[in-house]
């Protein structure tokens, strides 16, 4: 805090506790001012954080044990501790004496009755409260005792009483203690700083002078010294309920598709083989279709997945292009799928637009193993758009505005192969924090043997890829799993508008 500005930008609040601790000869626990100010705890904490983060203060924090009633002590309370209560059954005894077989401490002594039987007799110091009584009447007096604070009686009172089980519970309790600075004692010394300070009769802390309507509207606030506002003030944290940043991604890929001028679809997790794969121009001893590729539904078969001409020009495109005897029985194996096209391929066989822009978006699987980059279940975007004079060209046009209005601006593309597009590209980002190009997404335009063999009529722009790669870049991750690990630091600290 700048010493020439002095205390007198303080709240009331700061300044009244300023003042109690400089008069106290030592630390102050947070329960000391409460008293020493009879302000509420919740107005004590606020302004031990405000002067706290002016230097104006330190903080010291304790870890004491303390002592509790269990359950058996507060039955010790009610109806006396086991040998009070053989106390007093003796005690009620006509000649005070008690046959029993064999007894030892030092309220009783044994005596032998002329019947030859061994009695117990109580001696003087039965009628004095034990220490283990006392401490125990001491915590029915008080909530918990601090075990340090016990004399050395007391404490073998203690220990002896912690043998017995649920007698004592003892816990760990922190305690803060507060300490004035140095530098806020000297500017006290100088400055009065309770002059505009006082406690109503609600337990508010005011200014002498209230700001009131009337006092603005005639101009009276001209000559009221007021107290000032601290604009550089901490504010508490507000922790609201907001969406998973992930998701706000998602919303946001989406505002942009829309803006482009597509049209979000929607399909099923779970499909058949036939459009996960065969639609695609997979061939089905693909390794892709391996079951450490892919997962598999066991012991569901897809019926009725696809109309007969459909079935049929498949198979016919599969053995004439890669020579492989087609089986129907593998196209209707049931997949988790594995990527989002088995939902746009249909959309395309099923309406034959002529002139569309698409796009889908949701889960898809893949049997990885999981690690930095890779994940068994995972969110995909996938962008179509067919027309008479669609281009690569203009397909790699919509990837750059893609990619410019999410906030990525060096964009470059890379030959590649994908099985049903052709020619196919990878897309490429610069990653400022890696300082090096990173894959993106998939790129191409789809192979002629699936437009042809699904009656599309003009050529088809197809492009997608992970959101969560995305997600990353814009969170600065290196981990892709941080953004399931739901940690609340993380969750809570991530910018609602990324800059």
């Amino acid at each position: 805090m700048d010493s020439a500005k002095g205390l007198g930008q303080l709240h009331p609040i700061e300044k009244l506790l300023l003042k109690r601790l400089s008069a106290a000869d030592s630390v102050i626990s947070i329960e000391g001012l409460i008293d020493l100010t009879g302000l509420g705890i919740d107005q004590v904490r606020r302004g031990i954080e405000w002067l706290k983060f002016k230097n104006l203060i330190s903080l010291k924090e304790n870890s004491v044990s303390v002592i509790q009633l269990g359950n058996k002590g507060r039955i010790a309370i009610e109806k006396g501790l086991p040998e009070r209560r053989l106390v007093n059954a003796i005690r009620t005894s006509h000649d005070q004496k008690m046959p029993l077989s064999n007894m030892r401490n030092k309220w009783v002594k044994q005596e032998r009755l002329p019947s030859g039987e061994r009695a117990l007799v109580l001696m003087p110091a039965a009628n004095i409260l034990s220490t283990q009584e006392k401490i125990l009447q001491k915590l029915n007096s008080q909530e918990n005792i601090d075990v340090g604070k016990l004399s050395s009686e007391e404490n073998e009172a203690y220990h002896m009483l912690k043998r017995r089980p649920d007698y004592l519970i003892e816990k760990k309790q922190k305690t803060t203690e507060i300490m004035i600075s140095q530098y806020a004692k000297e500017q006290i010394l100088h400055d009065d700083i309770s002059s505009d300070i006082f406690i109503d009769h609600n337990n508010n802390l005011e200014q002498r002078v209230h700001l009131t309507q009337e006092i603005i509207s005639s101009g009276a606030w001209k000559k009221i010294k007021l107290r000032p506002i601290d604009v550089q003030a901490p504010v508490p944290s507000l922790h609201i309920g907001r969406k998973n940043p992930l998701t706000e991604l998602i919303d946001e890929i989406k505002e942009i598709f829309i803006g482009l001028g597509f049209m979000e679809i929607e399909g099923v997790l779970v499909q058949s083989s036939f459009w996960n794969f065969d639609a695609l121009f997979t061939p089905q001893d693909h390794p892709s279709r391996e079951m450490q590729d892919t997962f598999y539904v066991s012991g569901i078969k897809q019926k009725n997945f696809a109309t007969a001409e459909q079935i049929q020009q498949i198979s016919e495109i599969h053995k004439k292009a890669w020579d492989e005897n087609w089986d129907v029985e593998e196209a209707e194996r049931t997949v988790m799928r594995t990527h989002t096209t088995p939902v746009t391929i249909k959309y395309l066989a099923e309406k034959k637009p002529e002139d569309s822009r698409i796009f889908s978006i949701g889960r898809v699987f893949r049997n990885e193993n999981l690690s930095y980059k890779h994940l068994a279940e995972f969110t995909q975007v996938e962008g179509v758009a067919t027309g008479q004079n669609v281009t690569l060209r203009g397909l790699m046009g919509l990837q750059t505005e893609f990619y410019s209005k999410l906030g990525i601006k060096k964009v470059k593309f890379w030959p590649t192969f994908f099985p049903y597009t052709e020619p196919s590209l990878q897309s490429m980002v610069y990653n400022d924090s890696l300082k090096k190009w990173v894959e993106l997404f998939g790129m191409g335009i789809i192979r002629p043997e699936i437009v042809k063999t699904l009656k599309l009529k003009n050529p088809v722009l197809a492009w997608g890829g992970g959101v969560e790669r995305i997600a990353m870049l814009r969170f600065k991750l290196n981990d892709v799993r941080d953004l399931y690990s739901n940690k609340l630091s993380w969750l809570r600290g991530v910018p609602k508008c990324q800059l």
